[in-house]
């Protein structure tokens, strides 16, 4: 894939931070910790391919968990943002990984990463990733009048929201243009729920795994399983919080990505000696 396409904001300023959004969400995604993470750190939020304004890559070309692994790789490279501070959600969660895995990375936080969960515990991701890929078979009108209906709107909410999150706030809406036959997560999605994270013991940085307590697409206990992964990370439960944390309790997370680029500053400084 070509990183030269992905569309990407820049704010603050010090030790650069890379943020990566999860399947079908978009850089916008870390809005609500923006304004404490750049007070702190100049951060990068990305559209990865295929998302928000990135545009999708090549049908003929592979696109996977690896491929954008690679891509975000090469821009990091293009931009001069050398061994940046990396957090993700979800599958933006698995790439920060996989980075830190390849020494690409000062620190890495993950936020409900994919790559953990097994068994039962892949229901809820399955039921997300089979009521998407039935949608794509529906008209194109009928889906968009039905993901703006108040039921589809609340049990989204439900699904990717946890109890801690303002009652009085905005519902959660899919994105129509997520939902089409061929796009990127349709093409992705069958290999997000196959997916199991295996490059921990190469991680060397600071790693924090923090996971929602009400996260109903990831459930929260398959946290237990990073420490065989990678031993000295460190794990932390967001009380209340669902898949996307980041809306749920925004300072709480801001906290958790700034202590994790902070156990790396020592790092960073004796490399530059």
């Amino acid at each position: 894939m070509d990183f030269r396409g992905i569309v990407y904001e820049r704010h603050g300023s010090g030790a650069p931070l890379v943020l990566l959004h999860g399947l079908g969400h978009r850089r916008q995604a870390w809005d609500p910790v923006l304004r404490s993470l750049a007070q702190r750190h100049e951060v990068y939020t990305l559209d990865l391919p295929g998302f928000g304004q990135s545009p999708a890559p090549d049908p003929e070309r592979p696109f996977g968990i690896a491929a954008l692994v690679d891509t975000v790789a090469d821009w990091c490279a293009h931009a001069g943002v050398e061994r940046p501070h990396i957090a993700g959600n979800s599958l933006g969660g698995a790439v920060a990984l996989e980075l830190g895995a390849r020494g690409l990375a000062s620190s890495v936080t993950a936020l409900s990463p994919i790559g953990f969960t097994r068994g039962a515990e892949m229901l809820g991701s399955r039921i997300l990733v089979g009521g998407m890929h039935v949608a794509t078979r529906v008209p194109a009108r009928v889906w968009h009048s039905v993901i703006d209906s108040r039921p589809v709107r609340a049990l989204t909410t439900l699904a990717l929201h946890g109890s801690v999150r303002d009652p009085r706030g905005d519902m959660a809406r899919l994105d129509p243009a997520v939902v089409t036959r061929g796009s990127a997560y349709t093409r992705l999605a069958p290999e997000v729920v196959r997916y199991s994270f295996d490059g921990g013991p190469v991680v060397q940085c600071p790693t924090t795994v923090a996971w929602g307590e009400d996260d109903r697409v990831l459930p929260v206990r398959a946290i237990r399983r990073v420490i065989d992964a990678i031993p000295h990370a460190w794990q932390v439960r967001l009380l209340g919080c669902g898949h996307i944390p980041m809306d749920d309790n925004p300072a709480a997370v801001a906290d958790v990505i700034l202590s994790t680029c902070r156990a790396a500053a020592p790092e960073r400084v004796a490399a530059a000696a």
